[in-house]
């Protein structure tokens, strides 16, 4: 079966309009291969594990979780259970966690991009 994914894009006659529009156009959100990636490292971190030590206690090999961390590769649910094992932390903790991280970037584009409260002001 063949899918077909098209994009469609918005154009405006003035360019004012398309300042304005180029102005709120959002970044795409991280992968979530980036965002498991960044949050395995950071679980690493705080454990202060090596990637070695943490490769050997997950029966993977250093290259393929410096991959993971990188977020070069995808990483199936019995390898990350795997991981998580080493990092005695659970799956649920570091899916949320990566979750947060990738809503982080939207959540501060758009208070930047929100008026300040009147109490603020």
């Amino acid at each position: 079966m063949n899918t077909t994914t098209a994009l469609l894009e918005k154009t405006t006659s003035s360019h004012a309009a398309s300042a304005s529009h180029s102005a709120r156009v959002r970044h795409p959100e991280p992968l979530l291969r980036e965002a498991l990636g960044l949050t395995l490292r950071a679980f690493r971190a705080d454990k202060g594990v090596t990637l070695r030590e943490l490769a050997a206690s997950a029966h993977v090999s250093p290259g393929y979780l410096s991959e993971l961390e990188r977020g070069r590769k995808e990483v199936s649910s019995e390898m990350l259970a795997a991981v998580c094992h080493a990092l005695e932390a659970s799956v649920s903790d570091v899916l949320i966690e990566a979750a947060g991280n990738m809503a982080l970037p939207t959540v501060n584009e758009e208070l930047a991009s929100t008026a300040p409260a009147a109490s603020e002001a």
